[in-house]
């Protein structure tokens, strides 16, 4: 998701600066963001003077004291404590107006926000994967969360040619707490021997759907959808409509995360 943010802020005239602490990562990123903007080029979407002009305004960096911008948006693992500390490191090393976007898609906005300095400029601003591709941001106002804040998100959000809509902060906010049982109760379909992976897919696309649910969970990333599955299951104290599916739970215990792994409920 990173990766796709800051691809897109490059093709929209922004600077960017991409941050991993592993250098690895941070290759295969660069490598990633190459072959989207050679494959656009390809199609006559950009032009070659684009292309070099937006590979050229990402930096790379492994070391956490580059990160220094007017808006820093986070695509970190969905982990409360992960995301707090990352923000509070960010903003020691960046002036008190550095607004902080997180990218959590389940995650509470007012209490990632209430712990990190001045949470007045905190604010949810939820990608969909891919990134560049799909339009739609959420944009999330926690409890302290400022209308300067807001305005700055949604702006730049128009301005990177999204869809930006605002939300309040609850479980999953609109698009999750929707779509959560698009893929529960294909599950549910699955465990209940109705039938396979592939059918239900196949119908639903059939039916107007661009991705089925399993192949969307495989797109996104079966750990990450199971994460989000979980969140909201305890943040709504367990109802049953959100309870996680055993299969999902043996798919991510055996690594089978999708496309990112190479197998999930299909192989790649």
């Amino acid at each position: 998701m990173g990766t796709g943010i800051a691809q897109l802020a490059a093709q929209n005239g922004f600077y960017a600066i991409l941050y991993d602490q592993d250098t690895r990562v941070l290759d295969k990123a660069q490598m990633a963001i190459e072959q989207q903007l050679s494959l656009l080029a390809e199609k006559n979407k950009i032009t070659a003077d684009q292309k070099t002009q937006a590979g050229s305004s990402i930096q790379f960096v492994s070391d956490i004291n580059f990160c220094i911008g007017d808006l820093i948006i986070e695509a970190i693992i969905e982990k409360l404590d992960a995301k707090i500390g990352l923000l509070n490191r960010l903003a020691e090393i960046n002036h008190s107006e550095t607004v902080f976007a997180t990218n959590t898609s389940s995650l509470s906005v007012s209490a990632i926000a209430k712990k990190v300095v001045h949470p007045s400029r905190v604010a949810g601003m939820h990608f969909f994967n891919p990134a560049p591709v799909l339009k739609l941001v959420e944009v999330v106002r926690g409890e302290q969360t400022s209308n300067e804040t807001i305005e700055t998100i949604m702006a730049l959000a128009k301005q990177l040619g999204k869809t930006p809509v605002l939300s309040k902060d609850s479980p999953g906010f609109i698009v999750n707490r929707v779509a959560r049982h698009y893929y529960l109760e294909a599950l549910k379909l699955v465990e209940q021997g109705a039938g396979g992976y592939e059918t239900i897919d196949d119908i639903l696309e059939s039916t107007g759907f661009r991705m089925g649910p399993f192949r969307l969970m495989d797109l996104i990333g079966n750990d990450i959808n199971l994460a989000v599955t979980e969140s909201l299951y305890e943040a709504f104290g367990e109802p049953v409509r959100f309870k996680p599916s055993v299969i999902q739970e043996e798919k991510v215990k055996n690594g089978e995360l999708g496309r990112k792994s190479g197998k999930g409920y299909y192989s790649y």
